[in-house]
């Protein structure tokens, strides 16, 4: 059987060699790839080197038991599927185990029909369990924070970490497309409440009544169409952190039943007299003037008040045009790796019309271009001709009052280094070389333009 037919790696560890026979002639008939150890320290080598889908671990051996393999694995961090063999007179010590965390346990003498079904369940539990990794990386991965080196989003981000560590509430403050709820994300990934849910609620387009029910649920009959209970947003991110972006929207009605949940962390279901109490940490975001809506008395100014405990403010992508070419740079890779496309840099005059465009959707709009030309075109090389009219045919000259020419002249050097950098693998002497600059210059130029 070939290496590629393997439908898993299965460790079994046995002191019997009759045993570890017939469980590899058994496993190996399924399409398995069976590694064999007779004893505790030999199974753990084993589990180092190969790093197997699940092991078959016998509780009963001499100078390492099972169990205490078991107690090792864990201690480890190795988090793989184990299953206990047992044998008549260790059914309590196979219970225990699965106490600390071992899947399941298969009893001596073997049924042959029993090994395969309870190896495949092990297995399937296994895959599932990789496969929720992998999602949870490429969600991470999706939302990560993608910001860029100007001024005005190191500040941004370093108040982010700082107010990820309290439990503070805080208001994001940006126009649309400035990467908000990316913002808001990383706070939730920062803080202790990550592993706990975190729930965006988008604040525009729903009606008070809907976006009421939205937040703190409804019991059954509290209006036509509520045909049974429902959980609110608030209740269902007991734990974790509740974004509610555009909050500047809602109505004076329901910024009271805000206000007085913000004060107590208490709600009654829409319809209900029961409080109900949670712990959950709120994220605001707005692109409006709250300041000014406070003063029209569109916004209450104790809710501002509460919201406002911990402000970031973040720029639009046409007061730090120093981060385009790093950003583009970003989603250029991103969406060649999501496309399986070639594209591998930015062509020099490309970088010229993203930096005189302005950007009005501001970060999500450039994220937006770069994929559709990754969609659209083939590399290596992203040109002009890949962009979208409205920024391909606009004139390459950035406006003085938006860009200045000493951040222009800082963002064509930084892509030249970049690009010189990634020819010569990270070496800085080729790189000198390549750009015609001394060694000790560019190492100066590096670190003054902060290029990692």
């Amino acid at each position: 059987m070939s290496a590629e037919s393997y439908s898993g790696t299965i460790l079994v560890v046995d002191d019997d060699p009759d045993i570890r026979e017939v469980l590899s002639d058994r496993l190996q008939s399924l399409g398995y790839r069976v590694l064999l150890a007779s004893n505790g320290r030999a199974s753990l080598e084993l589990l180092e080197r190969q790093n197997p889908h699940m092991i078959l671990l016998d509780i009963e051996m001499p100078d390492m038991s099972g169990l205490e393999v078991l107690r090792e694995i864990r201690r480890r961090g190795a988090d793989v599927t184990v299953v206990m063999i047992t044998a008549h007179g260790t059914i309590e010590r196979a219970v225990q185990a699965m106490k600390e965390g071992a899947y399941d346990f298969i009893r001596k003498p073997f049924e042959p029909e029993h090994i395969a079904l309870t190896v495949q369940k092990a297995l399937e539990r296994e895959g599932l369990k990789r496969g929720v990794e992998v999602l949870s990386e490429e969600v991470c991965e999706r939302h990560r924070l993608v910001v860029g080196r100007s001024a005005q989003m190191s500040l941004a981000v370093e108040l982010a970490r700082k107010a990820a560590a309290s439990k503070a509430t805080v208001l994001l403050l940006g126009e649309s497309g400035t990467g908000k709820e990316i913002f808001a994300r990383a706070i939730h990934r920062w803080s202790d409440r990550k592993d706990k849910p975190f729930i965006a609620i988008n604040c525009v387009g729903l009606s008070r009544e809907l976006l009421e029910s939205e937040l703190f649920g409804h019991e059954k009959g509290a209006f036509t169409g509520a045909h049974q209970l429902k959980r609110g947003k608030m209740e269902l991110a007991h734990g974790g952190t509740v974004f509610l972006d555009e909050i500047g929207d809602i109505s004076l009605e329901l910024q009271t039943k805000l206000l007085r949940f913000l004060q107590e962390r208490e709600f009654e279901r829409v319809g209900g007299t029961k409080s109900i109490h949670v712990d959950v940490r709120i994220i605001g975001a707005t692109n409006r003037d709250l300041d000014q809506a406070v003063k029209d008395g569109r916004f209450r100014e104790d809710l501002y008040y509460r919201l406002n405990v911990v402000p970031i403010a973040l720029p639009p992508l046409r007061e730090r045009k120093e981060d385009i070419a790093e950003l583009a740079t970003d989603f250029l890779k991103r969406f060649s790796a999501e496309t399986k496309k070639r594209f591998v840099e930015l062509a020099p005059e490309t970088i010229e019309k993203l930096l005189s465009y302005d950007w009005p959707g501001n970060v999500r709009e450039l994220a937006n271009a770069i994929e559709r030309a990754v969609v659209l075109g083939e590399g290596p090389t992203l040109t002009v001709q890949h962009l979208p009219p409205r920024i391909s045919s606009r004139e390459t000259v950035a406006s003085a009052e938006n860009f200045s020419y000493h951040n222009a002249v800082n963002a064509a050097k930084r892509e030249l280094i970049r690009r010189a950098l990634s020819q010569t693998q990270g070496n800085r002497a080729a790189a000198a070389k390549l750009l015609g600059l001394q060694r000790t210059y560019l190492s100066r130029l590096i670190k003054t333009l902060r290029i990692p």
